[in-house]
């Protein structure tokens, strides 16, 4: 009798942009692998990355992951030089990066990492074409969130009374 799977360890998010959001007016959102070497994947299992100053960008009709740092682990191997900040290639197909390629350059678009998550076995990418808010737009952004929580507070008092 085969034993029932459990769920897979490796399933879930390893890290969450939640600058990016603020930061950002975030158009479309495309899923992106990673070309990763093996250290960089046992630091990604441990938790260890930090790519909140990353940012996506076309070199030679390719697109590449610049800024973002997974330290290595400190029982990583000897033979392996390690660079944490190096350029991660991202694996799109060709219609896609064409597109995103159109509108970077013609529209002026900003290609931003949102979220990096395991998908089987494999680390993706969530990719957000984005452009900059303005200081006004993220004041609006957030009195709209504090109207929203005050207006949940309001609904949750009211309620528990009837």
């Amino acid at each position: 009798m085969a034993k029932p799977k459990d769920k897979d360890k490796n399933s879930g998010t390893i890290a969450l942009n939640k600058r990016a959001r603020h930061e950002y007016h975030i158009d479309q959102r495309f899923e992106a692998g990673l070309e990763l070497q093996g250290w960089e994947v046992k630091s990604l299992r441990a938790g260890r990355i930090n790519f909140g100053d990353s940012y996506a960008m076309v070199i030679q009709g390719e697109l590449f992951l610049v800024g973002t740092s997974i330290p290595p682990l400190i029982s990583a191997s000897t033979h392996v030089v390690a660079n944490d900040r190096r350029t991660r290639k991202l694996l799109l197909h060709r219609e896609e990066i064409d597109t995103l390629i159109g509108a970077v350059e013609r529209k002026g678009y900003t290609l931003i990492p949102m979220a990096l998550y395991w998908k089987g076995n494999k680390v993706k990418a969530e990719i957000g074409l984005a452009k900059g808010k303005q200081a006004h737009d993220k004041r609006d952004t957030e009195k709209e969130r504090d109207w929203q929580r005050e207006k949940q507070r309001t609904m949750r008092a009211h309620n528990k009374h009837a």
